[in-house]
């Protein structure tokens, strides 16, 4: 599979799908759609759980994923950001980290089979891996700066099993992303390169991490070129950008992340930063135009959106950027 990627890449810049949070919650679905019949007497409260709607409205997972492959995507993510131990521990439903990440990857590649039937083009699924709502670096209580509420132990147990779930269902990428805490992330590439050295694996390996703001550090204090070399040892295929920022503010940071990394480059921003109401507007022809840039100075291999983008917002990324060439790796003396 490492070969196909990168052949793939050395003759284009693939497209990376766009948001999955924010095209569920146009279904504006109750407690109730969370819950499905499934779930309709579950004690706790699992609005906003959209990890759970693999299984309770698989339907809607699936479309979304239809979408944006029908909109150029060359790269599908499966819909398990918070499948972990760690995040399901706020619905009390950690004992469904298997079946989570199977059913989610299952939809992605009944999505992309449907398009598959009619339009012969390779798509790729990459299992998604969040950060888990827990720090390694940072104490939550400001009264405790030296507690934590995780350690990098409990991270690799965590990471472990989701990943060992994803490769399990068949995921062709692996995706760390959202990285907002580097010591999280490390604890990730310890789990999947120990897990791929003892099962002699070769599935790429992605990582994206996160800018939170205009200061240009992650949430954990680091600078885009500190990220990249705190994670070059982990054996990936590419390091990225996601999130948080739109393309506007991002751009930066992209450029100075490729001038450093040795591997390729991705990137999917937000679309614009949220307004007063917590929604994002950036259009499609703004944020394709400023992407492309991006593309013609030959700083991207992989593109797409995050928070706030549509299959909209994918068609036109995937337009502008379909014949521009895509980053060289960089030759090391």
């Amino acid at each position: 599979m490492n070969q196909q990627i990168e052949q793939l890449m050395h003759e284009r810049i693939l497209i990376i799908d766009g948001a999955m949070g924010t095209m569920i919650q146009k279904h504006k679905l109750s407690e109730e759609d969370y819950r499905g019949s499934r779930f309709a007497d579950y004690a706790h409260s699992l609005k906003g759980n959209n990890d759970l709607l693999v299984i309770t409205q698989p339907q809607i997972i699936k479309d979304i994923h239809y979408a944006f492959i029908n909109a150029g995507a060359d790269i599908i993510e499966t819909n398990t950001f918070n499948a972990n131990r760690i995040s399901m521990g706020d619905y009390h439903m950690e004992n469904l980290v298997v079946e989570l990440n199977t059913a989610a990857v299952e939809l992605a590649k009944l999505a992309r089979d449907e398009y598959q039937k009619n339009h012969p083009r390779q798509i790729f699924i990459a299992g998604a891996i969040g950060p888990t709502n827990k720090t390694a670096s940072l104490s939550p209580d400001v009264n405790d700066p030296g507690y934590r509420g995780v350690n990098f132990d409990q991270l690799v147990e965590c990471y472990s099993e989701q990943t060992w779930a994803l490769i399990n269902a068949g995921v062709d990428i692996l995706l760390v992303e959202t990285v907002f805490d580097t010591l999280n992330c490390k604890a990730a590439l310890f789990a999947i390169n120990t897990i791929r050295d003892e099962h002699n694996l070769n599935i790429p390996l992605m990582v994206s991490g996160t800018i939170t703001d205009n200061s240009g550090r992650t949430l954990s204090g680091q600078t885009t070129e500190a990220f990249w070399n705190s994670i070059a040892h982990g054996n990936l295929l590419s390091v990225g950008l996601n999130c948080a920022l739109g393309a506007d503010q991002m751009r930066q940071y992209v450029e100075e992340l490729s001038n450093v990394s040795t591997v390729y480059i991705s990137c999917y921003p937000n679309a614009g930063l949220p307004n007063e109401f917590g929604e994002y507007d950036d259009t499609p022809e703004h944020m394709s135009a400023v992407i492309a840039d991006w593309c013609a100075n030959g700083w991207i291999n992989m593109v797409g959106g995050c928070c706030g983008t549509t299959p909209d917002h994918i068609k036109a990324i995937a337009e502008k950027c379909k014949n521009l060439a895509p980053r060289s790796l960089p030759v090391l003396v």
